[in-house]
């Protein structure tokens, strides 16, 4: 298990704040717009901006409990991508439509769920789970 107790970087929190802040900007998109959740999470820019970022800074938040914030965001786009993939795939059959816009529906939760949850644990100053 990763010691994550180095002190953080006071800049690097503050672009954790707005990268979650632009996958939420992302979620409240799809919220409010025509667009599903997953959808404007995906294939949004703020969303792209903030998983390049991501990448970009990850090694700047080695040993802090950043580390575990840049590890959740990175893979709840991916695990989102994955999954709208699947639902993807379930469109080309007809059967399948209703299944994947179900599952279109939940990812968009757990999105939302996972960056709420991310921003609140940053503002406790407290890692993520692994």
């Amino acid at each position: 298990m990763n010691d994550l107790s180095a002190p953080a970087n006071p800049n690097l929190v503050t672009l954790t704040y707005v990268i979650y802040g632009l996958h939420l900007f992302g979620v409240v998109t799809g919220l409010t717009t025509a667009a599903m959740v997953v959808t404007a999470f995906l294939t949004g820019w703020p969303s792209i901006l903030a998983v390049i970022l991501n990448y970009i800074k990850r090694g700047d938040t080695r040993g802090t409990y950043l580390e575990s914030h840049f590890r959740w965001q990175i893979r709840t786009f991916w695990f989102a991508l994955l999954w709208f993939a699947i639902a993807g795939v379930l469109v080309l059959t007809v059967i399948g439509i209703p299944i994947a816009w179900v599952l279109a529906v939940v990812v968009g939760l757990w999105v939302a769920y996972r960056m709420v949850r991310g921003t609140v644990r940053l503002l406790n100053n407290q890692p993520m789970p692994i």
